[in-house]
């Protein structure tokens, strides 16, 4: 088995890491509003989810 000679540094994990998470999250229209927010979470202007309202927006 192999057994680790050195210490990885923050930093180099750090940059071994960097490039993930660089595309922008993908955002989908809300049915009701037309706004746009991440797919499969309640819209945040309307409250609606799946063509039911959840949440009560106050305006």
């Amino acid at each position: 088995m192999a057994v680790q000679q050195r210490r990885v540094t923050h930093s180099r994990k750090g940059m071994r890491r960097s490039h993930h998470h660089l595309e922008e999250p993908t955002l989908v229209a809300c049915k009701q509003c037309g706004k746009k927010n991440l797919p499969h979470r309640v819209c945040k202007s309307c409250g609606y989810y799946k063509n039911k309202s959840v949440l009560a927006i106050e305006s």
